[in-house]
């Protein structure tokens, strides 16, 4: 699975997950996550991250849940890209 492909399953499950598909369009790899988006509390950390578990279908380990991997829509689909089966 190539990286691009992977940016926009991550950013459609994002965009659903907070309840923001309105705004869809104007999401990019730069798109600050944490700290920026008021959709993504705790709780929507706790449920994103079940939901890439789903989707993907590999295991996080909370531990290893940073806020670097929040830190924009790109690091986390990089993430995602590299732990993905």
């Amino acid at each position: 699975m190539n990286t691009t492909s992977t940016f926009d399953e991550v950013r459609t499950l994002v965009a659903e997950t907070l309840g923001i598909t309105d705004r869809l369009d104007s999401l990019d790899a730069s798109t600050r996550l944490v700290g920026s988006l008021p959709e993504l509390d705790s709780l929507g950390v706790a449920e994103l991250v079940a939901e890439i578990e789903d989707k993907f279908g590999f295991d996080i380990d909370f531990s290893d849940v940073t806020i670097d991997m929040f830190e924009t829509l790109g690091t986390l689909a990089a993430f995602v890209d590299a732990n993905r089966p």
